[in-house]
């Protein structure tokens, strides 16, 4: 998604639009980006049912590496071009802007799939649990019956 933003904000820019005239673009990029920070920090403490059912630690690694890498090339860019057309002063501003709808989005969308975390790792939890209790009580079951005491 900050592929696709990125290139329309370049080609606008290539063009000689002003980037003041592609908001649009911009906003898109700018939530990808903290959907993308958003998830790095959630891959340094995954949710138990993500930990057990997770592919590769080494392919994703390299998946967030290079994105990294990228997403950076790219804040460098605007950077760059903001600062030169608008002065420095307006960089600042954007990272205001920018650290107060992060705020925002992670108290409102973040913390649903938090929630939704929690679910899934409760609901796996009871079901661990029940079928654990179940193995037991079965086995003393049999147990007893191996035994003779019922």
């Amino acid at each position: 998604m900050a592929t696709g933003a990125y290139k329309t904000l370049r080609a606008g820019l290539d063009t000689y639009k002003d980037i003041s005239e592609m908001g649009q673009s911009l906003a898109t990029w700018g939530k990808a980006c903290a959907d993308f920070n958003h998830l790095e920090e959630r891959q340094k403490n995954p949710p138990f049912w993500q930990k057990t059912f997770k592919g590769s630690d080494e392919e994703t690694a390299i998946l967030i590496w290079s994105k990294k890498e990228e997403l950076s090339r790219m804040r460098n860019e605007l950077k760059d071009y903001i600062s030169w057309t608008y002065g420095p002063s307006a960089w600042e501003e954007v990272l205001q802007i920018e650290g107060e709808m992060r705020r925002i989005r992670k108290e409102e969308a973040y913390k649903k799939q938090e929630m939704i975390d929690n679910a899934i790792n409760f609901t796996l939890g009871t079901i661990i649990f029940v079928v654990a209790g179940a193995g037991i009580v079965t086995g003393f079951y049999y147990l007893g019956r191996y035994q003779g005491k019922w």
